[in-house]
């Protein structure tokens, strides 16, 4: 059974007293374990349809079920990670984390729960830094701290905004391979992950959603086998970032035609 189905999903929002559609009729099933990449340009709808499985915010039509249940709003089932860190600034890394495992393990000492983040800023390689508050890390260390407390969580269900959008090159690389990294150490996560980089989408992804505003255009499922490295891909995987290229060079210029 797939763990998030969309189903005839509409969702629209009011600002200034102006309703947008920002989905229509929406449908898209995300099997249990999968890593699906959300694939457009900026404003089409993939943080939206994040929002939606997060529970923090509903379909104006339709429904979006995990499980085979509706989504009335968050919880501990699934983890999200944002673009901008999300930290709590008056605590340090550790406590950060701990305070995650705190609240979904409610069993768990003290001393357990920061064993168990220590551990964790271990495993995404800040744990030098586990005592320092987050003004104290680099940009790229406090998205580190953001993926441990989501893993602190340990939710079957992982959900990333972008998270590495704002990084430079090269940290971004070694982001993009630790997360890929814990995902296949995890075995049945199922992830699902905003971008616009189609690079990031083919070194992360088992299923590449493109979308343009409202709509899902094309669904594209990569080889599992393939190279994970973007200057060594093998045909097939070439022919897929070859038309969705194309698909963001197409749906640009129905951007600039509609502006």
């Amino acid at each position: 059974m797939p763990s998030i189905v969309f189903k005839d999903v509409d969702y629209a929002y009011v600002d200034a007293n102006e309703t947008f559609e920002a989905l229509e009729n929406v449908n898209l099933e995300i099997e249990d374990g999968e890593f699906l990449c959300l694939v457009g340009h900026s404003g089409c709808g993939k943080s939206t349809m994040l929002s939606l499985i997060a529970g923090l915010e509903h379909p104006t039509r339709g429904e979006v079920l995990i499980d085979g249940k509706p989504i009335t709003g968050p919880g501990p089932d699934r983890s999200i990670v944002f673009q901008n860190y999300s930290l709590f600034p008056w605590q340090t890394a550790v406590k950060n984390v701990r305070f995650a495992i705190q609240q979904t393990k409610k069993g768990a000492s003290k001393a357990e729960a920061d064993a168990k983040a220590r551990e964790l800023l271990e495993s995404v390689g800040v744990g030098e830094a586990a005592d320092r508050y987050p003004f104290q890390l680099s940009g790229g260390m406090r998205q580190r701290v953001a993926i441990a407390r989501a893993l602190a969580i340990d939710a079957p269900t992982m959900l990333l905004d972008e998270p590495f959008g704002a990084l430079d090159p090269m940290i971004r690389r070694r982001l993009q391979e630790m997360l890929l990294d814990l995902w296949e150490g995890s075995c049945c996560k199922t992830a699902v992950f905003v971008t616009h980089d189609i690079d990031e989408a083919l070194i992360l992804a088992d299923r590449i959603v493109f979308m343009e505003p409202k709509h899902i255009i094309k669904t594209f499922a990569l080889p599992k086998d393939r190279s994970r490295n973007v200057d060594d891909l093998d045909a097939a995987t070439k022919a897929i970032k070859d038309e969705v290229l194309e698909l963001f060079e197409a749906t640009a210029t129905g951007r600039e035609e509609e502006e």
